[in-house]
């Protein structure tokens, strides 16, 4: 308020038009003092209205070293620095505190994996916003946010798990819920988005509903959208608004480098041959390890057979290496293949666990030595088992959300 008064008595007062009258009479006019003691006397009070009413008290009182406090100031407004407030603060990370600006960064959780929004919210320093979600009799969904969000940069992290169409649904309700509470952005969090995989038209008459999907995401309001591991590169482009995509292939290379596997006795597989480019910035990544590839013939949807095998694995550790396991049939006729052909250890690294029945009867029969996979999706107890090891991208993500809030490289993470 003093800054909106400051600036009122600014242009009150200092018009060019009563600048020049002022200079032109070399002096005050009925009381008022010269434009130079007038500057100086807003400067001392910092509140232009505050030095205008004491130049009229004070009747035109030329010279003096008399202060004038400001209305409203503190008993130590001397001595005080006075900044201009920033109602954006777009800068290098700091804690609130010690900005003296408020914190226009929200981040809110769906229903879908609210242990994964509490580790990114933590990560951020941040507690999570309050939202009221629930279902009625029906099955239709209620949405509230139960905070002011007005002017704020607004994140969703919600993944399209299964079932998917409920969440999807959801995170629909949830942006438009924002956009009406005055959002100022609203960018949506998909660390895992639902039907990727159907990106393209294989046979006539086919659907793609990843274009459909990034097109109802777009209508329902949302600015921007930040995805982990799409099934495929051009689902970015199915999106007509900007799309930051991270990889969490970051945080199982770091794994894998825990267990101090010589590169000599690594090499990196992709289940299939969709998968090559996948597996091979993979495997660069692991001092440049050989890739291999199984070729597959897919008769039906979830339904997979392996075909033959390309590269070398006898005597050593293989890794498997795909962006989700649903059913697990690829992977695991994969890892049949790679013992046959003598391969020493077999590991499945994925991203996103769906685990569709019978996923857990296959991955835990004893073909893997580990299977590796991320956060991303929510593993029920019923769906772990020994050979499953789960590591969080809660850190990679808020990293992701930071930048992207703060208007820096969201790429960089990779680099």
């Amino acid at each position: 308020m003093t800054a909106a008064l400051s600036l009122q008595g600014l242009s009150m007062s200092c018009s060019s038009g009563q600048a020049a009258r002022l200079r032109s009479s070399g002096g005050s006019r009925m009381g008022r003092p010269s434009a130079p003691q007038l500057l100086r006397l807003r400067a001392q009070s910092g509140n232009g209205v505050a030095a205008d009413e004491a130049a009229r008290t004070n009747g035109g009182r030329q010279g003096g070293t008399t202060h004038v406090r400001p209305v409203l100031a503190p008993p130590s407004w001397e001595n005080t620095l006075r900044t201009a407030p920033q109602l954006f603060p777009r800068g290098q990370l700091q804690s609130q505190a010690a900005a003296h600006v408020p914190n226009r960064l929200r981040v809110f959780s769906g229903t879908a994996n609210p242990a994964l929004a509490q580790e990114v919210a933590c990560y951020l320093g941040l507690d999570l916003g309050s939202m009221k979600i629930k279902r009625f009799a029906d099955g239709e969904i209620y949405v509230q946010v139960g905070e002011s969000i007005r002017g704020c940069d607004v994140f969703l992290i919600q993944p399209t798990t299964p079932p998917v169409n409920d969440n999807m649904m959801e995170l629909l309700i949830m942006i438009d819920a924002c956009k009406r509470a005055s959002a100022r952005s609203i960018t949506a969090v998909l660390p895992y988005f639902g039907y990727a995989r159907a990106d393209r038209k294989t046979q006539g008459r086919e659907a793609i509903a990843a274009k459909l999907s990034a097109n109802i995401i777009t209508e329902a309001g949302a600015d921007r959208v930040l995805a982990m591991d799409l099934h495929s590169g051009q689902c970015v482009g199915y999106f007509d608004i900007p799309v930051d995509h991270v990889y969490g292939d970051s945080v199982i290379l770091d794994y894998l480098s825990s267990k101090r596997i010589s590169s000599g006795d690594l090499v990196v597989v992709s289940p299939d041959v969709g998968g090559v480019a996948r597996a091979r910035a993979f495997a660069k990544k692991l001092n440049d390890a050989p890739l291999a590839i199984v070729d597959k013939r897919r008769s039906a949807h979830n339904v997979s057979e392996v075909m033959n095998l390309i590269g070398d694995v006898r005597g050593k550790v293989a890794v498997l290496v795909d962006d989700m396991i649903d059913t697990a049939g690829t992977i695991t006729n994969a890892a049949k293949v790679l013992h046959l052909e003598g391969a020493r250890e077999v590991y499945a690294c994925c991203t996103h666990a769906v685990f569709s029945p019978p996923a857990v009867e296959r991955l835990s029969s004893g073909v893997f030595q580990e299977v590796i996979v991320a956060n991303t999706i929510p593993v029920p107890p019923s769906h772990q088992f020994p050979e499953l090891t789960i590591l969080s991208v809660a850190n990679l993500l808020g990293e992701a959300i930071w930048r992207v809030y703060n208007a820096t490289s969201v790429a960089a993470i990779r680099e």
